[in-house]
């Protein structure tokens, strides 16, 4: 990747509207922490999860905490942020995020709005989770595990996905020991309905779903598939592995509203027809959403 340094880069609306994106997350992240997770003592995970851990014994401000915390990291993480421009959308983050932390406190009640450790887990993971689901859709990070991360995955190897689960499970259990295990234990289940948050935040609602049909009538399928669901197919030879007879595979990509219409159709039309029905992330192109 060729890294953006200082003199290239140049600030334009849509570097704007991303860091307008970044601000709402954090803040979003923010309001989760001081709503929901530190009135609970559910840590959040991370270097915002370590703060709340010392904070519980010292007092000392949680945001300020954050951002002596990012500061190693992010000296040892620049290199591989991706240049300036990643590095400025990670140090607005935490800024941002530390400021809100610290300042939500004289708004909001120190007391959260309920005392049940369960409604506190989920609507912290999930508020939390949009929050970040938001930063990284703005192609930024919240600093700190986002960090150490990436750094564990070039000098050792190990996947993102298993560095998060190594950093987080070490703050989890210094929260088992700080406040109790089964806090330690909700604060678990609100890590992973984050997760779920910021991935359906970031991948967005356009989950569609993959056809493939074996069947003896393709011309037939095909057509009916063209001309009432509107949908493209593609048509591949196949060769059956115990038959050795040839037959014809259509591959389409549908909504999820169109299964049902795709199943009904191939019935009608070739019943001995075999259906694959995946599921796929995100369809770019004709039909779906424009390639950007």
């Amino acid at each position: 990747m060729r890294k953006l340094g200082f003199k290239q880069y140049r600030f334009n609306w849509e570097e704007g509207t991303d860091f307008l994106v970044i601000l709402g997350g954090v803040f979003l992240q923010a309001l989760a922490m001081r709503l929901f997770l530190i009135p609970a003592n559910l840590a959040s995970g991370g270097v915002a999860g370590l703060a709340q851990i010392i904070n519980h014994y010292t007092n000392f401000p949680i945001g300020v905490m954050v951002i002596i915390g990012n500061i190693p990291l992010f000296i040892l993480g620049w290199r591989y942020l991706g240049g300036f421009r990643f590095g400025l959308r990670t140090i607005f983050a935490v800024v941002l995020f530390s400021i809100f932390v610290d300042g939500l406190m004289w708004i909001l009640p120190s007391n959260g709005l309920t005392s049940d450790l369960l409604l506190n887990a989920l609507y912290g993971g999930v508020i939390s989770g949009i929050g970040y689901g938001l930063v990284y859709r703005a192609k930024g990070t919240s600093g700190g595990s986002d960090i150490l991360g990436r750094i564990l995955n070039h000098w050792r190897g190990i996947s993102i996905s298993q560095s998060y689960l190594l950093t987080d499970a070490g703050v989890m259990l210094l929260a088992g020991l700080s406040f109790s295990w089964e806090n330690a234990l909700y604060a678990i289940v609100s890590l992973y309905i984050s997760g779920l948050a910021a991935e359906a935040t970031l991948e967005g609602s356009n989950v569609v779903r993959t056809v493939m049909i074996i069947t003896d009538q393709p011309d037939s399928i095909r057509l009916r598939i063209i001309n009432e669901l509107e949908r493209g197919v593609t048509v591949m030879p196949a060769v059956g592995g115990y038959s050795g007879a040839m037959k014809s595979m259509l591959y389409c990509v549908l909504s999820r509203s169109e299964v049902s219409q795709i199943k009904a159709l191939v019935r009608e039309t070739d019943p001995a027809a075999f259906v694959v029905i995946g599921q796929a992330y995100e369809a770019i192109g004709e039909g779906f959403k424009r390639l950007e």
